[in-house]
């Protein structure tokens, strides 16, 4: 009993389990499951597709009924059949499987069309082409796609489809290749010899190949020798023939010599390119050639001559006082008598006290009267020189016109009688202040961008003027001669500065150098140009004689000494002023405390000489502030002039 018990239990145990598997295995198979009984599609039959355990149950459980040892007995068998044959049977079964419910599945339903596309577009990728601009590629492209040539419209927006940035010629762009001048030569003229030429990319080569096979790839150069001698045989022969043409011409009809269809007239009339130079030269001009040569004759005087001497103008004056004397018969330029230093101490000046305008075009220097400064001389870029008084109606005195172009600098002589003016117009002028009367006029032909006058008192008939010909030119005022030239300079000179007792003086250049010459000969006695220097287009000198003041146009001023050895001071400099690309002039206060100069924003600086801090700084013109002079008596005083065409007077 307890046997049988145990056989039941592992019998239906066994069920079970075969019964899950079936159930596992038509989880793939839901169509073929007879879920209904009316269904419009015939059944297939499932022996074919159901395994051969499922059978197995099937008829275990007919067989149930059986006594449980015959039931043991023939599952037996049937397992040793199936270890025996692993064939699944095709018997059919009697009636249709069991029903079975459906699966269903916990996951959500995925829409792969989006997936469908990106697979596509992938394939597509790798057959469509690379633009040639673009710098990422999101994919790795073949080796055709990379080197496949550039297909499609042009560029809308660069010459020939190129991008302007892959231009560097004006016709595309250029590659550098590593070929020498002359074998580029060789090949070019070989080509278009013989028709052939090498490949500079490989070591084939292109055009003609029969050309190439006939001549033994032979080019322009490398002609072989028996070629050489060929051609030398025939050129031989070719002048034989010629002698014999002319020989013989009695023997010719002489209607072929005069007719140029003949080979008689092509024979005695051959000449190569070159045979014009074998003839005699030409002695006796023609009437047509003559006429030509003096008038190109008298061009070039003409121009030589009017490079000589400059542009020239009448010379005019006008005096705007009330009378050139007084009362008592003194000259309208005569200083006050009670003209004199009040306090050797000088004050910054803080208000503006008066303007002079009477300039159309900026002022490009001011002058005071020397030692009085009752005066003030300006320089006009509208070609004019004015003199303007100072202590009484502030009034101008008198303008002189000479000048064609802008002036560039002046000068007074030392006691302010005369002065120089030097203009764009490439001349000279001296002139008598009080009358406004022309002495001299000076020229080279060339721009004077500075005049000088000797300080020495007996010297003060010699004249110096730095020109844009790189020269220091020296004349003698009562003579009008040249008498000196200083050419060592490699740029224009800009300034002229005498010190040491007037025995030397400093030039400075747009070659960035300075030289220091003695005065009357012309050589240079000391050179001083260094990496870090720029040029100094105005030089001013302390009143202690010792020290030179250099604007440099690096935005600062350089102090040098005058003694042997022209040393830069280092501990000396003075910034914070913007005058890169202005020639602005700097100044020193009379008692040497207070170094000022303008500035390319309209400003005036004031730095303290000891410290080399700035003092003060005064808004001063619209534009650039070009000059600054400090008044030789009044100790708070200073004059300034910019380029909007006005003068102004500070205290």
């Amino acid at each position: 009993m307890t046997l049988m018990f145990f056989t039941f239990g592992w019998l239906v145990s066994n069920i079970l389990i075969d019964s899950f598997h079936i159930l596992v295995l038509l989880l793939p198979f839901p169509k073929f499951w007879k879920t209904t009984p009316v269904s419009k599609y015939p059944v297939p039959d499932p022996s074919p597709l159901l395994p051969s355990s499922f059978w197995q149950v099937r008829k275990l459980t007919k067989a149930f009924k059986k006594p449980s040892m015959d039931l043991l007995q023939t599952y037996a068998d049937k397992s040793d059949g199936e270890d025996q044959s692993h064939q699944p049977s095709t018997s059919s079964p009697d009636s249709s499987p069991p029903r079975l419910i459906p699966s269903k599945s916990a996951a959500p339903k995925v829409d792969d069309t989006m997936l469908a596309l990106t697979v596509a577009k992938a394939h597509q990728s790798h057959s469509k082409p690379i633009d040639p601009s673009q710098h990422v590629v999101a994919f790795n492209p073949t080796y055709d796609q990379l080197w496949a040539p550039i297909y499609g419209p042009a560029h809308p927006y660069a010459k020939d489809g190129i991008a302007q940035g892959m231009r560097n010629h004006k016709l595309g762009f250029v590659e550098d290749a590593a070929i020498e001048s002359f074998v580029f030569d060789e090949q070019y003229n070989t080509f278009h010899k013989y028709g052939y030429a090498a490949d500079p990319s490989g070591n084939n080569y292109i055009g003609d190949l029969d050309a190439l096979q006939e001549n033994d790839a032979i080019s322009v150069y490398n002609i072989p020798q028996h070629e050489q001698k060929k051609r030398k045989i025939e050129k031989m022969k070719d002048v034989e023939m010629e002698d014999e043409v002319v020989g013989g011409e009695h023997e010719v009809d002489p209607t072929e010599i005069d007719n140029p269809a003949s080979d008689v007239w092509l024979m005695k009339n051959k000449k190569s390119p070159w045979a014009g130079k074998r003839e005699g030269v030409q002695t006796e001009l023609t009437e047509e050639q003559k006429k030509y040569a003096e008038e190109y004759a008298k061009k070039k005087e003409e121009k030589g001559h009017s490079g000589e001497k400059g542009e020239h103008l009448v010379d005019k004056t006008t005096f705007h006082g009330k009378e050139e004397r007084d009362y008592q018969g003194r000259s309208w330029i005569a200083p006050p008598k009670d003209a004199k230093a009040t306090n050797d101490h000088c004050y910054i000046p803080k208000r503006l006290i008066h303007t002079w305008s009477g300039h159309t075009k900026g002022v490009s220097a001011i002058r005071f009267f020397p030692k009085y400064g009752h005066l003030i001389l300006s320089a006009g870029m509208d070609t004019k020189v004015k003199i303007w008084d100072v202590f009484n109606s502030g009034k101008c005195m008198r303008t002189y016109m000479g000048h064609s172009k802008a002036v560039r600098d002046i000068s007074f002589c030392n006691d302010g009688s005369k002065f120089l003016t030097a203009g764009y117009d490439k001349n000279i002028k001296y002139w008598d202040t009080e009358t406004g009367q022309v002495i001299s006029t000076f020229s080279t032909g060339k721009i004077p961008y500075v005049v000088k006058l000797n300080p020495d008192e007996d010297k003060q008939n010699i004249l110096l003027a730095g020109m844009s010909d790189k020269k220091i030119v020296q004349w003698d005022i009562n003579t009008g001669q040249t008498t000196q030239e200083y050419d060592q300079h490699l740029g224009a000179v800009n300034t002229i500065t005498f010190v040491d007792n007037n025995r030397r003086f400093v030039t400075s250049s747009d070659d960035k150098s300075l030289r220091v010459w003695e005065f009357g000969i012309p050589v240079v006695i000391k050179y001083i140009s260094e990496p870090h220097m720029h040029s100094m287009p105005a030089i001013s000198l302390h009143p202690n004689t010792n020290w030179l003041a250099a604007q440099s146009l690096d935005n600062q001023i350089l102090i040098y000494s005058t003694r042997e050895r022209f040393q830069l001071n280092k501990k000396k400099r003075f910034a914070g002023h913007i005058v890169a690309g202005y020639a602005c002039q700097v100044n020193f206060s009379p008692d040497g405390r207070f170094v000022m100069s303008g500035d390319g924003e309209g400003k005036c600086w004031f730095w303290d000489w000891k410290s080399c801090k700035v003092f003060r700084t005064l808004k001063c013109h619209e534009g650039v502030c070009i000059g600054c002079e400090w008044h030789p008596l009044e100790q708070s005083k200073v004059a300034t002039c910019g380029w909007d065409g006005l003068i102004k007077y500070w205290d």
